[in-house]
C-alpha cells in the first residue's frame, strides 16, 4: 500500500473507534462517560485500561465477564494489530500479518492482566470518591506505558529500558488523552462526534511515532536486563503499599481542630457536634468550650457523654453511626439548650448528611468539610453472592485489600459496613450530599483536589468555598477555621475558584463510568424521577 493512503487508513482506523462510541453516548445521554472516548484507539496500556473500566462497572455475573473479556482481548488485539501494521516503518520489514495478529492477541490479554488491579481501583474510586484512590489506580498507567509499548512490535521487549523518544511519545500520549477528555466532554453534544474523530486522528499519529520509536530505538539500555518485568512487579505494589501507607494507627487521632481546643466566640449561637473522618481515633478528651463536643463512633456514656473509640469504630454503617448521632444530639440539646451545629470532615460530613436525610428541627446548621462527592457511582454484591453488577470487581479489590492489610491494624476492607452503606444507598448520596436541608443552613468546604473525583457536571445546589488542599484535615487549617466560625455566626460564604472547573474537565479521562442506577435493581427501587443519565435527578426526590 502507498504510504500516503497507508497514512489515511491508519488515521481512518484510529477514528472510526472513538466516533462510534461518541455515537452511541450522544444518542442515549450518558454525557458524564464522554471523556472516556479518545481511549478507545489510545496505544498501550490506555486502551485496554479504557476496556477494563466499561467491563468492571458493567457486568453483571461472571457469565458475561468472562464473554466480555474474551470479547475485549480479541477486539483490541485485532484493532492493535491493524495499527501497528499501518505504522509500520517503512523501509522496515514488517512481520506478516498472522505473526502481528497473534502478538498483538497476546499483548492484549497480557495487558488485561496487568491493567485490572488499577482498573478496578478506578472503580473503588468511583464508590468512595477519594482523588487519592484514583491516582493509585493512575500512576501506575503512566509508568509503565513506555515499557509496554514495545510488546506489540517485536521479541525482546521485556529486555532493556525504553528509548528516551519512547519515552517522550509515551509522555505526550498520556498529555493528549488527558486534554482530549476534557475537549470531548466539554463540546457540545453536536460537535462531540466531530471532536472524538479528531481526537482519533491524533491517536493514529502517536500510534505511528510510537511503532516507529519501538521498531527503530537509536540505543537501547540494560540491553540483558529483564527491565520490564521488574517494573510490572514493582507497579503492581503500589496500590498495596499506598493503601498501607494511608491506613493510621488505631490508637493515634491527629483531629484536634481549632474550634475543640479554645472557647467558641460569642457571637456563634450554636452547640457544635464535631465529627471526625474515617479511621480517626478519639481519646475521651473534653473539648476546651462546654458547648462543643466530638462526636462518638461508639456512643455515649451513661453520663450522656462521647466515649472514646478506636479507629476501627469508623469502620460501622453510615445508618449506624447516624443512630448514634441522634442520641448524641438530643444530649447535647437537652445538657445546652442551645440549636445544634454538626461540623463533619470526610466520613463525619457523610455521617451527618445521612442523619439529616430527615431533618431534625435541634440541627439548625450542617458544615460538610471534604464530603464524599458523588459517591456511590458504581457497585460491587456482597461476597456471598454470586452475581450482580461488579461482581468480579469486588472479588479484585477484596483480594488487593487482603494484601495490602497485612500487617495492618485497621481492618480497611471493600466490604467493611461504611463502604457497603455506600454501595448499597448509591442513590441517595450520589444524588443528595450535596442539596439543600429544609430549615438547616449548609456549606460544604472543598478540596481542590475533589475536583478530580467525580466526573465534571453541576452536581451542587449548596453554597460551597472551594480551596487549594488536599482531601485532609481542613478542620486543621487556620483560614477555613475563621469561615467556619463566620458561617456559625451567620455569614453566608460562597467562593468558587477557576481552576476548579478545569481539573474536573481533565480528569474527565480517568474517570470509570458510572453505573446508572435504573441498570441495578439494588438501586432501580431508590432512584429519583427522570431519564437515566439525566442532570434533573440531582436533589430529586430518593425512594
Amino acid at each position: 500500500m502507498p504510504s500516503r493512503w497507508r497514512w489515511l487508513a491508519l488515521l481512518g482506523v484510529a477514528a472510526i473507534f472513538p466516533l462510534a462510541e461518541s455515537l452511541v453516548l450522544v444518542l442515549i445521554g450518558f454525557r458524564q462517560a464522554e471523556g472516556l472516548i479518545g481511549q478507545s484507539s489510545a496505544v498501550w496500556p490506555y486502551d485496554s485500561y479504557h476496556d477494563m473500566r466499561w467491563l468492571l462497572v458493567y457486568h453483571n455475573s461472571w457469565w458475561v465477564f468472562g464473554l466480555g473479556l474474551v470479547g475485549a482481548i480479541v477486539l483490541r488485539g485485532a484493532l492493535s494489530a491493524v495499527l501497528v501494521g499501518l505504522s509500520w516503518p517503512a523501509g522496515k520489514r514488517r512481520p506478516l500479518r498472522r505473526t502481528l495478529l497473534l502478538r498483538n492477541l497476546g499483548v492484549a490479554a497480557l495487558t488485561a492482566a496487568i491493567v485490572a488491579p488499577f482498573a478496578a481501583l478506578a472503580v473503588a474510586a468511583s464508590v468512595v470518591s477519594l482523588s487519592w484512590v484514583l491516582f493509585v489506580s493512575l500512576i501506575p498507567m503512566v509508568i509503565l506505558a513506555p515499557f509496554l509499548q514495545r510488546m506489540s512490535v517485536g521479541a525482546g521487549w521485556w529486555r532493556g529500558l525504553p528509548t528516551m523518544e519512547l519515552f517522550g511519545w509515551s509522555s505526550l500520549n498520556f498529555v493528549v488523552i488527558t486534554v482530549a477528555g476534557g475537549l470531548v466532554w466539554s463540546a457540545a453534544e453536536t460537535w462531540t462526534p466531530i471532536v472524538a474523530v479528531a481526537v482519533g486522528m491524533v491517536n493514529g499519529l502517536l500510534w505511528n511515532r510510537t511503532v516507529r520509536a519501538a521498531v527503530l530505538p537509536s540505543h537501547v539500555r540494560l540491553r540483558q536486563v529483564p527491565v520490564v518485568p521488574i517494573v510490572v512487579v514493582l507497579v503492581l505494589a503500589i496500590p498495596p503499599v499506598a493503601q498501607a501507607l494511608t491506613q493510621r494507627h488505631p490508637e493515634t487521632t491527629s483531629f484536634s481542630p481549632p474550634i475543640f481546643n479554645r472557647r467558641l466566640p460569642q457571637r456563634v449561637p450554636h452547640a457544635v457536634i464535631l465529627l471526625a473522618g474515617h479511621n480517626s481515633a478519639y481519646d475521651g478528651r473534653p473539648a476546651a468550650d462546654p458547648n462543643v463536643e466530638r462526636f462518638s463512633y461508639d456512643g455515649l456514656d451513661s453520663g450522656g457523654r462521647p466515649l472514646a473509640y478506636r479507629s476501627t469504630a469508623t469502620h460501622r454503617s453510615l445508618e449506624s453511626s447516624a443512630q448514634l448521632l441522634a442520641a448524641q444530639v438530643e444530649a447535647v440539646h437537652r445538657r445546652t439548650g442551645r440549636p445544634i451545629a454538626l461540623v463533619g470532615e470526610s466520613e463525619g460530613a457523610m455521617v451527618a448528611r445521612t442523619y439529616l436525610r430527615n431533618p431534625k428541627p435541634p440541627v439548625a446548621a450542617l458544615v460538610m468539610l471534604s464530603p464524599l462527592v458523588r459517591t456511590g457511582r458504581a457497585y460491587y454484591p456482597p461476597p456471598t453472592a454470586d452475581s450482580g453488577y461488579g461482581v468480579a470487581t469486588g472479588w479484585l479489590l477484596r483480594a488487593m485489600y487482603t494484601l495490602a492489610s497485612v500487617g495492618s491494624a485497621t481492618g480497611d476492607h471493600p466490604d467493611e459496613p461504611f463502604i457497603r452503606s455506600l454501595l448499597e444507598d448509591g442513590p441517595f448520596y450520589r444524588f443528595q450530599t450535596m442539596c439543600p436541608i429544609p430549615g438547616v443552613r449548609v456549606i460544604a468546604f472543598l478540596p481542590t483536589v475533589s475536583a478530580a473525583e467525580a466526573p465534571p457536571g453541576l452536581y451542587t445546589r449548596i453554597p460551597v468555598v472551594e480551596l487549594p488542599s488536599l482531601h485532609v484535615e481542613l478542620l486543621g487549617q487556620g483560614m477555613v477555621d475563621a469561615q467556619l466560625i463566620d458561617f456559625l455566626a451567620g455569614k453566608n460564604l460562597s467562593r468558587v475558584r477557576s481552576e476548579y472547573v478545569l481539573i474536573q474537565a481533565l480528569a474527565a479521562a480517568w474517570q470509570a463510568p458510572l453505573l446508572t442506577v435504573d441498570a441495578n435493581p439494588v438501586w432501580r427501587p431508590k432512584a429519583p424521577p427522570g431519564p437515566s443519565f439525566s442532570p434533573v435527578r440531582i436533589c430529586g426526590p430518593v425512594r
